[in-house]
C-alpha cells in the first residue's frame, strides 16, 4: 500500500448558519457544529483510506467564540496521522461574517476514524507522510494523543505509553 500525503485528504466544508441551526440566543448549537465536523472529517478520512469509515473518538472540543446566525462556518480537515486501521483527523473551524468581511477561528478538534471493509471489519490504511513543518509536528503529537485516548479508554497502561511518557519526562526536566 503506497503512502499518502496530508494535503490529499484535505476537505473543506461551508455551512450557512440558519435559524433552525441556532439556540434561543441566536448562536449555532454545539451539537449541530459537532455534526458538521463529523461529516467533514469523515470525508477527509475516506479520502485517505479509500473506504468507508466510522468515528471512534472525538477529542476535546472547546468553543472559544459563539458562531452567530447568518455567519458562514468553514470547517477545514485533513488527516494528521494514520495508524494500522485508524486515522486521526485535525480540524480548524472558522466563522465568517460576510457583510463585515471578517473571519475568526472558533474551534479546533481531532476526530479519530477506523476504515472498514465490506464486512464492517477494520482494514489497513496507507501510511501518512508529513511534508511541512506543521504536519511533522502534528504527526509526532498524534502518537501522544493516541496513547492518551487509549489510556483513557482502558486499552493501554501508562507504562506502555512510550511517547506520552517521553513528553511528560521532558516537561518535568524543563
Amino acid at each position: 500500500m503506497q503512502a499518502k500525503i496530508a494535503k490529499d485528504s484535505y476537505t473543506e466544508m461551508n455551512e450557512l448558519v440558519l435559524p433552525n441551526d441556532t439556540n434561543t440566543f441566536g448562536n449555532l448549537m454545539g451539537g449541530r457544529l459537532l455534526y458538521w465536523m463529523d461529516i467533514c472529517s469523515a470525508m477527509a478520512a475516506q479520502k485517505h483510506s479509500n473506504s468507508p469509515v466510522v468515528t471512534v473518538s472525538v477529542d476535546n472540543v472547546s468553543f472559544t467564540r459563539p458562531i452567530k446566525l447568518g455567519e458562514v462556518v468553514t470547517i477545514q480537515a485533513k488527516v494528521s496521522r494514520a495508524f494500522s486501521s485508524s486515522m486521526e483527523v485535525r480540524m480548524e473551524i472558522f466563522a465568517h461574517n460576510l457583510p463585515q468581511g471578517t473571519k475568526v477561528k472558533t474551534n479546533e478538534a481531532y476526530y479519530t476514524f477506523v476504515a472498514i471493509d465490506e464486512n464492517t471489519k477494520p482494514r489497513r490504511v496507507a501510511e501518512l507522510l508529513p511534508e511541512t513543518e506543521e504536519e511533522m509536528l502534528l504527526f509526532e503529537e498524534a502518537l501522544q494523543r493516541r496513547e492518551l485516548r487509549l489510556i483513557l479508554a482502558g486499552k493501554m497502561e501508562m507504562k506502555d505509553a512510550k511517547s506520552l511518557k517521553k513528553l511528560i519526562n521532558h516537561a518535568k526536566n524543563h
